[in-house]
């Protein structure tokens, strides 16, 4: 019986190596598509590009032995993103503890920030516009049309700091995305920085996208967007750097 009392004082104390347990990951991508979409917002197909393209940086990031695979990583912070259940739910799903996905989160988000730039493009080649014009004029037979563009309110919590500037004409507490895309509804321009409070109008003219086009960088062409959208603008002929034709 004292040996027994002195073994466990020991291993209180730490004096005896607790050997860590490492849980079973479960196989989500076992799933069918219509499971992983509800879930993850993606297919089979897209998800499994996502961590072919991330798994360098995320291999990188850590060097242990039982490093949590890619692929547990990826889709754990796309379901917290997808579905805003608690961190430790969806750990224990998962088979990881709630602070490895909280730091997994902030290495998957970083690794996909740094990849924007290599899908979300805006076409401003003559080349990339000829084809998109060709794609609009074909689908909807307007010409010269460089891709279609609007704002949709993202809801959030109610920030600590300036909240009323993130009250939208809803009365919702939101973050106002710019968002353009081209005829096959391929983003090109993504903005999501300005509180819900803010008009399209200043988003667009405030955007780089903006910027550039002021400056000259599309010489015939046109962005679709809704009337309401431009409805402040001092003069709806001439808006927007002359590339803004509205519609409904």
């Amino acid at each position: 019986m004292m040996a027994l009392l002195a073994l466990l004082e020991d291993y209180a104390n730490g004096r005896i190596r607790r050997e860590r347990v490492f849980r079973d990951h479960d196989d989500f991508l076992a799933h069918d598509d219509d499971w992983l979409i509800s879930r993850f917002r993606f297919p089979r197909a897209v998800l499994l590009d996502l961590c072919a393209e991330l798994g360098p940086v995320l291999e990188r990031a850590t060097r242990r032995n039982h490093a949590i695979p890619v692929q547990i990583q990826v889709l754990t912070t796309l379901g917290f993103l997808a579905t805003g259940c608690f961190q430790r739910e969806l750990a224990d799903r998962s088979g990881i503890s709630q602070p490895s996905l909280s730091a997994i989160i902030s290495v998957v988000l970083n690794g996909i920030l740094n990849m924007v730039s290599r899908y979300i493009r805006f076409p401003y080649t003559v080349r990339e516009q000829a084809e998109i014009k060709t794609q609009f004029a074909a689908m909807s037979g307007f010409p010269n049309v460089i891709g279609a563009i609007d704002c949709t309110h993202v809801a959030i919590r109610a920030p600590s700091e300036n909240e009323f500037a993130y009250v939208n004409r809803k009365h919702v507490h939101s973050i106002n995305v710019q968002i353009i895309c081209d005829s096959n509804m391929t983003l090109t321009n993504i903005v999501a920085r300005w509180p819900g409070s803010t008009h399209d109008s200043f988003i667009l003219t405030h955007s780089s996208v903006g910027n550039r086009l002021n400056a000259g960088a599309v010489r015939d062409g046109w962005l679709l967007g809704e009337f309401n959208n431009i409805k402040k603008s001092r003069n709806r002929n001439n808006c927007f750097f002359n590339i803004i034709i509205t519609c409904r």
